[in-house]
């Protein structure tokens, strides 16, 4: 490395640290409804079955969708 470098890298970092980022105002309260262990189970297993069913039917029958017809 040429001992310009840390100058160059310096300058062109500068303008950056300038830039304001505008921050969110998110503020959130406590929810008004527990959720409970039952709620969570059945959501889950519903959103992995709706995600694994079709891949697992595409994988089962994938040699009948190489076959040409």
């Amino acid at each position: 490395m040429s001992p310009l470098t840390p100058l160059l890298l310096r300058g062109l970092a500068g303008p950056a640290r300038r830039l304001l980022v505008p921050r969110a105002q998110v503020h959130s309260k406590p929810p008004r409804e527990q959720i409970g262990t039952l709620d969570v189970a059945i959501a889950l297993t519903s959103c992995f079955l709706c995600i694994l069913v079709p891949a697992g039917w595409v994988l089962s029958n994938l040699e009948s969708y190489k076959k040409r017809e």
